[in-house]
């Protein structure tokens, strides 16, 4: 009859790691020299109108706020006893 030891040792438990972005801060955006419609009107006799017409700008931003890379580690560390059973 062959018996078969086996030894045990405790383990480091759960270990739990997160990469979360945090804050970001943005300065001041600059979307170009963008002044709208300049007209000059001179001299004029009479009804006059002016129409500017219908500006517009968007500017879309990407931002974007990477952990980077979590790492855990649930060693078991030195001192644990091993028994057998």
């Amino acid at each position: 009859m062959q018996y078969t030891n086996t030894a045990s040792a405790g383990n480091g438990g759960v270990a739990t790691a997160s990469a979360n972005g945090g804050a970001v801060s943005i300065g001041d955006v600059n979307s170009g020299g963008n002044a709208g419609s300049a007209i000059g009107v001179g001299d004029t006799v009479g009804n006059v109108g002016v129409d500017g017409g219908t500006m517009a700008n968007s500017t879309t931003l990407g931002v974007t706020a990477n952990g980077g890379t979590a790492i855990a580690d649930a060693s078991g560390g030195s001192y644990n006893l091993a028994f057998v059973s």
